[in-house]
């Protein structure tokens, strides 16, 4: 299928670019070519979105326990999509919203609607 790779592995367990920069993150979501993990829209930074606007790379997965969906950014929807190389979600003692010891006391009014 077009704009995935199922024998990439995920980046890491959660969103690279939080990671590298001291932030945190709501809820994961999976590049679904090159296993780049950044955080999703409602996260402040939006990283996901940012590495689809960066790349081209126009599919994402859930990175979230118990969640498979994908979305395709060229066509604006949810998609059906396979398997892809595990793991296939961030550790489940994460929690959400993370890391913990990075998420500040007042996050839920840092959230993006």
């Amino acid at each position: 299928m077009h704009g995935i790779d199922e024998k990439v592995p995920p980046s890491g367990p959660g969103c690279a670019d939080c990671e590298r920069e001291g932030g945190w993150w709501l809820h994961l979501r999976r590049c679904a070519l090159c296993g780049h993990v950044g955080c999703c829209d409602n996260s402040p930074k939006q990283h996901a979105t940012k590495h689809f606007e960066a790349t081209g790379h126009p599919i994402m997965q859930s990175f979230e326990p118990g969640e498979d969906w994908f979305w395709d950014y060229t066509k604006k929807q949810a998609i059906a999509g396979p398997l892809l190389a595990r793991p296939d979600h961030h550790p489940v003692h994460q929690g959400v919203p993370g890391p913990k010891g990075r998420v500040p006391r007042n996050w839920q009014d840092l959230l993006n609607p």
